[in-house]
């Protein structure tokens, strides 16, 4: 094991990054954080699978991971919750884009035994068919739920429009899922984990009442051996937007209409201007007291909702910018319009001193917050370590945000958000059907 920073919990600085410990346990990266809870630990991790879109891999690691925790080559699924039960702890296993996440929470002195029963899941599952059909079933359940839901209906139109099959942002059809879905077996399941999971970018980030040497020592024993995978990275990683200016997604019978509107974006996560065009975007639509939110909804009455979001921006590929609005029929034309109207006028006039000043007391307060609890705190340094920053960002950010100045949100919102670039997707009751 090797250290990267020293451990300073004795420091009355309020800063994280002092305090996290930084070092190198066989088969990765290890952080850990000792707060002043008393008996608990959280974790979170990952590891990268780099699945490829374009394959349909997406949806074989979906499966994959809901396979983990019904048992093992050791135990089967009722000796699996048995441990955790006797435990008291939670674990939990998921899928994100790139990432398999794993993520848990447990007292300080079942932390063996349960990081035991995570890496056999990991390593070791038994892939039973049984519980693959039932697992299918499951999955097609939910996308058949998927497609009666206007919203779900409208993101994936748009992501359609704005990027390539092989993009990570793409998503399929529920009809294409559907399909390869029946066509999928336990020994695709059993080939997806053979060569996708591994110690690739392992991340482990432990946050609560903890000993470092000790954690060090409990994850050592429980992850060595375990090797990195060969899988490369064969996804998009650029938008591909068409020409075609709106797509609607007939669903008869529906009350609203579902409407996305929105364009690709040039940047990632780590460019310069990425802070700045959040908060701007935040100003324009990022929560109840944002501009489309007060004329849309407050003046106008157009609709019950409304936001705006830079979506599935992230420091290995691009995203997009997006403004969701749900409309009735008879507001459709008019809601669209009245979005479209807000939208250009923010860009073309920019935000003020008093929107600026009161979302960086918002953005900065939510952030703080969102460290209060160690799940939480986990989570950020495991989200932070994905990234590729440094330790001291998670310090750093708020005062990025505090010393943004008008100007350069402005800027921001100039340079990258275009009016006239925007494409629309509509799933409902609408006009002008268009197959999806």
């Amino acid at each position: 094991m090797s250290e990267t920073s020293t451990d300073r919990e004795s420091s009355p600085s309020p800063n994280l990054a002092p305090r996290i410990r930084d070092r190198t346990v066989e088969p990765g990266r290890l952080l850990t954080l000792r707060t002043s809870v008393e008996d608990i630990v959280s974790w979170r991790g990952s590891f990268v699978a780099n699945p490829d879109p374009a394959a349909g891999d997406p949806l074989r690691q979906k499966l994959t991971v809901s396979l983990l925790d019904k048992g093992t080559e050791q135990r089967d699924r009722f000796e699996l919750a048995r441990v955790l039960e006797d435990c008291g702890a939670k674990l939990d296993l998921s899928s994100d884009g790139l990432f398999v996440e794993v993520s848990g929470r447990a007292l300080a002195d079942d932390l063996p035994r349960v990081m035991d029963v995570m890496a056999e899941m990991l390593r070791t599952p038994a892939f039973d068919p049984e519980e693959f059909e039932k697992a299918c079933a499951q999955v097609a359940a939910d996308v058949q739920r998927r497609m009666e839901k206007t919203s779900a209906r409208a993101s994936t139109a748009l992501s359609q429009q704005l990027f390539p099959e092989g993009h990570p942002n793409h998503r399929p059809s529920p009809e294409s899922v559907l399909q390869r879905l029946q066509r999928l077996t336990i020994e695709d399941i059993r080939d997806y984990h053979d060569t996708h999971f591994g110690a690739t970018e392992w991340t482990l980030a432990v946050v609560g009442d903890l000993d470092h040497e000790t954690v060090a020592s409990v994850v050592d024993g429980a992850f060595q051996g375990w090797s990195p995978h060969d899988a490369p990275e064969v996804y998009d990683t650029e938008a591909a937007p068409t020409e075609s200016g709106r797509r609607v997604v007939p669903m008869p019978d529906k009350s609203n209409v579902d409407v996305r509107l929105g364009h690709a974006l040039p940047l990632r996560r780590d460019h310069d201007d990425y802070t700045a065009l959040y908060v701007g975007n935040y100003i324009l639509g990022g929560n109840f007291a944002a501009r489309l939110m007060s004329v849309v909804r407050d003046e106008m009455g157009l609709t019950y909702s409304i936001r705006s979001s830079l979506s599935g921006v992230t420091t290995r590929y691009t995203g997009s910018w997006q403004t969701k609005i749900t409309l009735s029929h008879d507001a459709l034309d008019q809601g669209i319009a009245a979005t479209r109207d807000v939208i250009r006028r923010f860009v073309e006039e920019g935000a003020t001193e008093d929107e600026l000043d009161a979302k960086k007391t918002t953005i900065t307060g939510s952030y703080t917050v969102g460290l209060a609890t160690t799940r939480r705190l986990a989570q950020s340094i495991l989200t932070n370590a994905e990234r590729g920053f440094d330790l001291s960002y998670l310090d750093r950010f708020p005062e990025e945000i505090r010393s943004l100045s008008l100007d350069e949100v402005n800027t921001a919102v100039r340079r990258y958000l275009d009016p006239d670039a925007i494409q629309e997707a509509l799933a409902g009751t609408a006009p002008e059907p268009v197959e999806a």
